[in-house]
């Protein structure tokens, strides 16, 4: 049974599973990344995600082989472009990844620009569906962090600069629609207001944040924003990194090449809000899993299944590095959770609230 779709926008159908791309040319090598992509697409997922700072961790060796990676398959196996979706992201302001634009420094015009035709060039392809910004241009809470600090406010681009940018990309040809990630409630407003003043500044039509049974932060406050300005979430890390696979939790040991443990230490944006010393992420994580077992379920099918009856939820942005793994989280679309399980569920969350926000 084919993975089932979502109209995203007026004619734009994509598919339920979105095939998140950040481990393509680190975990996994060319010849991986398409026996992956030839699965995922053979089963109906038309929606690819990925963004020009992958793969993850960054750095400067390995920087756009995501992009790249997912260009060449389209190419090698001859398939027509208005078949595939294709989403990616700029990077935001970081001091870091200097080998990005020098930051990159902010999102100016200049900087949205190169990175959209850096993008193109590394995706070969004339269009970019969905061009979302990777996070925020401010300082906002993220990645494990839950309080705002007024007193690290720093100067930012407006934006209406940003939206000027990406409505001249979208008239140029260069990409279809706009979208937002890791934004906060006060952002997705801001955009929204800024293209109900400006006719010529184009629509934010997605946010694509986290949302999982170990982070539910989305429904405290983003939820309702969406809901009335009809933007649609494009939830990720829906298995909280593989936590909620279990895997970490094994009484055997987790794997050695599980992400968590082959980048220990050097990927500090996962492991912030993936920590597994919490004791409040193994507790909720054990609680899910027995509640996996009682229904007879698979705890990947129990996790994707909770994130596809969002009712906000257009597509499950999923990453795989094996073909074992994939099939999974496609089996998890044939999963309809009970009233009762739901119940069993929030319960748990009611004790455990957003372990990994």
């Amino acid at each position: 049974m084919a993975v089932p779709l979502f109209n995203l926008a007026p004619n734009l159908s994509v598919s339920r599973l979105c095939f998140g791309t950040m481990t393509f040319g680190e975990q996994n090598t060319l010849s991986d990344s398409f026996r992956l992509l030839d699965q995922a697409f053979s089963a109906g997922i038309n929606f690819f995600d990925s963004a020009e700072m992958y793969p993850v961790p960054q750095r400067a060796e390995t920087h756009g082989r995501s992009e790249e990676y997912l260009g060449r398959w389209i190419r090698d196996r001859m398939i027509s472009r208005d078949r595939v979706f294709l989403a990616t992201k700029v990077s935001g302001p970081s001091g870091l990844m200097t080998w990005i634009r020098g930051g990159p420094m902010c999102l100016d015009a200049r900087n949205i620009t190169e990175a959209i035709d850096n993008s193109l060039l590394r995706l070969r392809t004339d269009y970019i569906d969905l061009y979302q910004i990777h996070w925020p241009d401010r300082y906002v809470p993220m990645f494990g962090e839950t309080e705002y600090e007024s007193t690290r406010q720093f100067c930012s681009i407006s934006i209406e600069e940003q939206l000027g940018a990406l409505g001249r990309a979208i008239v140029e040809g260069k990409i279809r629609y706009v979208g937002l990630s890791n934004e906060t409630p006060y952002g997705v407003m801001k955009f929204v207001q800024a293209a109900q003043r400006d006719p010529c500044l184009p629509k934010i039509i997605s946010l694509q944040n986290s949302y999982s049974l170990l982070c539910r932060t989305f429904d405290s406050g983003l939820a309702e924003c969406c809901h009335h300005e009809r933007i649609a979430l494009l939830a990720y890390s829906p298995l909280a990194m593989g936590i909620l696979s279990g895997k970490y939790f094994s009484p055997d040991g987790s794997p050695g090449d599980a992400r968590l443990n082959i980048f220990r230490g050097r990927y500090s944006e996962g492991e912030s809000r993936y920590n597994l010393s919490n004791k409040f992420i193994e507790a909720a994580t054990m609680e899910y899993l027995d509640i996996a077992k009682i229904f007879g379920l698979n705890p990947v099918s129990l996790a994707i299944a909770f994130v596809l009856r969002h009712p906000l939820v257009a597509s499950v942005i999923f990453g795989a590095t094996k073909s074992w793994q994939l099939q999974e989280i496609l089996n998890a679309c044939q999963v309809e959770l009970t009233n009762e399980i739901i119940d069993e569920i929030n319960k748990i969350h009611e004790k455990i609230p957003n372990p990994c926000p």
